[in-house]
């Protein structure tokens, strides 16, 4: 390579060398989103007679329902990013859910979960969701980092094994009565005269957070090299386990989050919260362009391809289109970035 083609080349955060370009990675995926929204519009136009972009109720469900599947893409994220994945974060909210809600009760109620616990400061139902979900986090990360196990198998027993509890907390009975305090996390909040969803801006907090971890912070840098190669990352000196366990904790967390704010959204804990709310963060990971080979991914990407998962559905319902059929073309999509994924892991091992 001459040096002028050297001093072109970049290493960039996201964990690949490529040319220097005027647009961003995410540039592409950002066009495929809004392809898709101009495709539901045009199909709105013809088979309903209606906009699909200009309503206002149908945009906000849309956009609550991609808060909580975007706050656990973005730890998901990570995960991939290290060379794993995570299983489990669907059923860390409904088990975050349930605790977090029993503790939020108000004292009207006399089924109460914890008759001695109720009107507590909305804090103190949000840290034990928090905590819970840390804890499953850390379980996971420890089992990874310490037996040696594939990601796969210690998440998916994290996944059976959460699920039960939720069900188990309250012989499956939902949470219900929970105070305003902390139904307020799920609602919406006047920002300059205009009505934000507080979920929306949550996520938009924590994916700033993590976009900047990765991209500008030691963290970010050892969960890259421990992505791209494992080994290299320990000769380097990176504590890989440690580091790990670091990652899934997060996840954990995050996912812990969700569950408060799907509680607080629905004023109630159910065992049924978060199922196949995995998947769905997986999907929105691998649709923003993180590679399931580790190494390579970006948040920002991971907030554009949960949008695009949200704008589908919401198409979809739009247009009254049933859910197996939404099913179908998800997996179809998904299926089809991880194609693209594997050609574009190849080009760039020929390079």
């Amino acid at each position: 390579m001459s040096t002028d083609q050297a001093a072109k080349t970049t290493a960039r955060p996201g964990g690949e060398m490529q040319q220097k370009r005027k647009l961003p990675p995410e540039a592409n995926i950002f066009l495929v989103l809004i392809g898709i929204a101009l495709f539901f519009e045009l199909l709105g136009w013809i088979f309903v007679g209606q906009s699909f972009l200009m309503n206002q109720q149908r945009l906000t469900v849309m956009i609550l329902q991609v808060a909580v599947i975007g706050i656990i893409a973005v730890g998901v994220t990570q995960v991939i990013i290290t060379g794993g994945v995570d299983l489990s974060s669907g059923s860390v909210v409904g088990v975050t859910a349930m605790m977090a809600a029993s503790l939020a009760q108000t004292s009207d109620f006399a089924r109460a979960v914890y008759p001695s616990l109720t009107d507590m400061p909305v804090l103190v139902p949000v840290a034990a969701g928090l905590l819970v979900g840390l804890i499953a986090g850390l379980i996971n990360g420890s089992l990874i980092a310490f037996t040696g196990i594939p990601p796969f198998i210690a998440t998916l027993g994290m996944m059976v094994a959460a699920r039960g509890v939720a069900k188990w907390y309250t012989r499956g009975q939902p949470v219900s009565m929970l105070s305003d305090d902390y139904a307020a996390i799920g609602a919406n909040l006047d920002v300059a005269g205009i009505s934000v969803p507080v979920p929306v801006i949550i996520f938009l907090v924590v994916a700033m957070i993590f976009h900047i971890a990765l991209r500008y912070t030691r963290y970010g840098k050892f969960t890259y090299a421990i992505g791209a190669n494992v080994q290299a990352a320990r000769v380097s000196g990176i504590n890989v386990g440690r580091h790990l366990i670091k990652v899934y904790a997060i996840a954990g967390l995050l996912s812990g989050l969700a569950g408060v704010v799907l509680s607080a959204r629905a004023i109630s804990g159910q065992a049924g919260m978060g199922v196949a709310y995995e998947l769905d963060a997986i999907a929105a990971a691998v649709i923003g362009g993180t590679s399931l080979a580790g190494g390579v991914g970006r948040i920002t990407g991971t907030v554009i391809g949960t949008i695009i998962l949200g704008v589908m559905t919401s198409g979809f319902t739009f247009l009254r289109i049933d859910a197996y059929y939404q099913e179908i073309v998800k997996g179809v999509i998904i299926v089809a970035a991880v194609i693209i994924d594997q050609h574009r892991q190849r080009k760039r091992r020929k390079a």
